[in-house]
């Protein structure tokens, strides 16, 4: 959606949102919340800022769900204008391309490859890599089927999901398929994994994140991303019918996952088809909102500084994560430690943020835009 007439400022902004919360405000709330007596703020607030250790659904687990679904919802607008003007070897070439940077990118992130010590590198365990792999496999579905098959092929891939999750184990961390194909497959270099004294590699026990075969639901979320992208292509001539389209859709996917979940538990962790199906309702709803009070009624004023995060949301997740400017105000600021005693950190953290907000300001500014 390179065309700025048909771009969507409404996915923009919810992206840069979704980015905002997860290295701008985040980090901040994680120091501060805990520090803060009052019980209200300590269990409430603080628990809907963090993910469920396993069964259950928080606001915090919204956020890899919208950051893949978003992936999805372009991909009906870029890929047919891009195969338009290239032939079908060149789009595949680009495909892979993306894929292996964005792969590459959540190594780096969050697999250790920078501290270049082969024990401590992991393969999968990246929100960018479950992008990847989700772009990569829903790329034929936009591509190749109509809307109907399209959604035909996600439920084929739910049950491909569900039925030896059901067979072959059971909803426990340790227990759940998902969970022993990973480490069959992955083997030492799964996160979590550890090389004991004996010279053994054994699994964190704490550790309970599943990829590859989740793998089939990461390209649910992405392909469910790329019917809403569709709908709203496909819409143009009535809006308010598109973003009520959205809205029905949203709950009643919502609904479906509730009751799913009764058979099957709703946990983010190993991205269970119960998840996939709620948390793609609550962001079929949430783009339901922002397409109707941005793109619609045009209520843009106020906006332009989540644009800085959602045009360049790829720039802003791997510098967030993996760039530490908490030492320029620790080397200025160091003087109000004494003052602030618990509190120092707080302020390091938040200005931490500050700059990188200001990155991405002067990106956006000067029409710095990073993709993949």
């Amino acid at each position: 959606m390179s065309n700025k007439t048909n771009r969507l400022h409404s996915l923009d902004v919810l992206r840069g949102l979704d980015l905002f919360m997860l290295v701008g405000l985040h980090p901040i709330l994680w120091q501060a919340l805990p520090k803060i007596e009052h019980h209200f703020f300590n269990t409430t607030i603080f628990k809907q800022l963090d993910h469920v250790q396993w069964e259950g659904f928080s606001c915090w687990d919204l956020v890899m769900p919208l950051f893949l679904f978003m992936s999805g919802v372009t991909m009906p607008f870029s890929l047919p204008k891009y195969l338009k003007n290239n032939n079908n070897r060149i789009l595949w070439q680009r495909v892979i391309k993306r894929f292996v940077i964005l792969f590459l990118l959540g190594m780096i992130v969050q697999g250790n490859i920078l501290s270049l010590d082969p024990n401590h590198i992991y393969i999968y365990s990246n929100t960018l890599q479950a992008i990847a792999v989700g772009y990569l496999l829903t790329v034929p579905i936009v591509l190749y089927m109509r809307p109907k098959m399209q959604i035909a092929m996600i439920a084929i891939l739910l049950l491909i999901y569900t039925i030896p999750m059901m067979l072959y184990g059971d909803w426990t961390p340790d227990g759940n398929f998902a969970c022993k194909v990973d480490k069959l497959i992955l083997g030492r270099f799964r996160d979590g994994s550890y090389l004991t004294e004996a010279g053994v590699w054994q699994f964190a026990s704490s550790y309970n994140y599943t990829w590859i075969w989740s793998s089939l639901t990461f390209c649910c979320t992405v392909a469910l991303g790329s019917i809403a992208g569709n709908i709203i292509k496909n819409g143009n001539s009535n809006k308010n019918r598109t973003a009520l389209i959205l809205f029905i859709i949203g709950i009643a996917l919502t609904l479906l996952g509730t009751i799913w979940g009764v058979w099957q538990p709703i946990i983010k962790r190993i991205w269970s088809a119960s998840m996939t199906v709620y948390s793609a309702g609550w962001c079929f709803l949430l783009l339901a909102l922002f397409y109707w009070w941005i793109d619609i009624k045009g209520h843009k004023k106020g906006t332009e500084w989540l644009m800085y995060y959602g045009c360049n949301a790829i720039c802003a997740y791997v510098i967030g994560e993996i760039i530490n400017f908490r030492s320029i105000p620790e080397s200025l600021l160091r003087g109000t430690a004494a003052y602030l005693g618990e509190w120092y950190p707080v302020l390091l953290t938040t200005c931490n943020s500050i700059i990188l907000f200001l990155i991405l300001a002067a990106m956006y500014k000067r029409k710095i835009f990073l993709k993949v």
